[in-house]
C-alpha cells in the first residue's frame, strides 16, 4: 500500500518497549512505583525546604525549583505511558504528541539550566565564601532561575514550531515510549535537513555550554579545596557539594549513554530502554541521592516524621 503524505494527520502510534502481552502488567506495575516514588521524594524536598527556614539559602532554593522540575518532567512521559499500557492502546493525537514534545524539551533543558546554576552557586560558596552571601543574593538566584525557564521556554518552543512545518505519513510508528523529538523527525516524509541542522545546533549551544560551565567550576572547586590545609576542611568543603556532583554525573552520563546506545544499534527498543535511565530513574534517584547525603534535609526529614499529631 502506497503511503500518502498527510500534514493533517490525526494520530501515533507509540510502539513502547514490548508487544508480549503477559510483560504488560509487570510493566504497569514496575513504571508505577517509580513513579509513584519520584513524585513523593521530590515532593519531600520541597517540603523540607520550605517547611524549615534554615534551609532558606540559595543552595535549597535552587534544590526546590530542581525538584518542582523533576516532578513536572517524569509526568510529560509516564503517565501517557501508564495509560497506554493499561487500556492496552498505543496510540497518541497529534496535539497530544506535539504537547508531550514540547514540555518534555522544556523540562530537560530546565533540569540542564539547573544543574549549571547550582553549580555555580557551589563555585561561589566554596571558591568565595566571605562574599558569598552577598553575591547570591535572593535577586540573582531568582534571575537565575527566570533566565533558566525563559531560555528553555524560547527553545522548546523553537524546536517544536520547527516540527509543526514538517508532513507525516498515514500510520506513523513512533519506536519509543514517548514523542522524543529525534524520533518524530525521523518518521516525517518532508525533508528534515533544516530540522536536524537546529536540534543538532542547539544542543551543543545549549547542553555543551552548561556542561562546559559545570565542569570549569569544578574544576576552580578541587583546585579550591586542594588548598585548605586539615583534613576535616577538606571534608566539610567536599561535602557540601558531593550530593550535586553525584546528581550532575548521573544526569550527564545517562543522556550520554542514551545517545551512544542509539549511534551504536540500529534497534529502536534498545533506544527506548536506555532513555528511561533519564527520563525516568535519574528525577527517581535525585532525592535518594540529596536526602541520603545531606545532613540538613536528614535532619528536617528526621523531625517531620517524628513530628507527633
Amino acid at each position: 500500500m502506497e503511503l500518502k503524505n498527510d500534514t493533517r494527520i490525526s494520530e501515533f502510534l507509540l510502539l513502547g518497549f514490548s508487544e508480549e502481552p503477559e510483560l504488560q502488567p509487570f510493566l504497569f506495575g514496575f513504571f508505577l512505583c517509580m513513579y509513584l516514588v519520584t513524585i513523593l521524594g521530590n515532593l519531600l524536598i520541597i517540603l523540607a525546604v520550605s517547611s524549615d527556614s534554615h534551609l532558606h539559602t540559595p543552595m535549597y532554593f535552587f534544590l526546590a525549583n530542581l525538584s518542582f522540575v523533576e516532578i513536572c518532567f517524569i509526568s510529560t512521559t509516564v503517565p501517557k505511558m501508564l495509560m497506554n499500557i493499561h487500556a492496552k492502546k498505543k496510540v497518541i493525537t497529534y496535539k497530544s504528541c506535539i504537547m508531550q514534545m514540547y514540555f518534555f524539551i522544556l523540562f530537560v533543558g530546565l533540569d540542564n539550566f539547573l544543574l549549571t546554576v547550582m553549580a555555580y552557586d557551589r563555585f561561589m560558596a566554596i571558591c568565595n565564601p566571605l562574599h558569598y552571601m552577598v553575591i547570591m543574593n535572593p535577586g540573582l538566584c531568582g534571575l537565575l532561575v527566570l533566565v533558566s525557564w525563559v531560555v528553555s521556554v524560547l527553545h522548546s518552543l523553537l524546536q517544536t514550531l520547527m516540527v509543526l512545518r514538517l508532513s507525516f505519513c498515514t500510520e506513523v510508528e513512533i519506536p519509543h515510549f514517548f514523542c522524543e523529538l529525534n524520533q518524530v523527525i525521523q518518521v516525517a516524509c518532508s525533508d528534515t535537513f533544516l530540522n536536524n541542522m537546529v536540534m543538532y545546533l542547539a544542543t551543543v549551544l545549549l547542553a555543551g555550554g552548561p556542561l562546559a560551565g559545570v565542569l570549569y567550576s569544578y574544576s576552580k572547586i578541587v583546585s579550591s579545596i586542594r588548598k585548605i590545609q586539615s583534613a576535616q576542611g577538606k571534608y566539610k568543603a567536599f561535602s557540601t557539594c558531593a550530593s550535586h556532583l553525584s546528581v550532575v554525573s548521573l544526569f550527564y552520563c545517562t543522556g550520554l549513554g542514551v545517545y551512544l546506545s542509539s549511534a551504536a544499534t540500529q534497534s529502536s527498543h534498545s533506544s527506548a530502554e536506555a532513555s528511561v535511565m533519564y527520563t525516568v530513574v535519574t528525577p527517581m534517584l535525585n532525592p535518594f541521592i540529596y536526602s541520603l547525603r545531606n545532613r540538613d534535609i536528614k535532619r528536617v526529614l528526621n523531625v517531620f516524621f517524628r513530628r507527633k499529631p
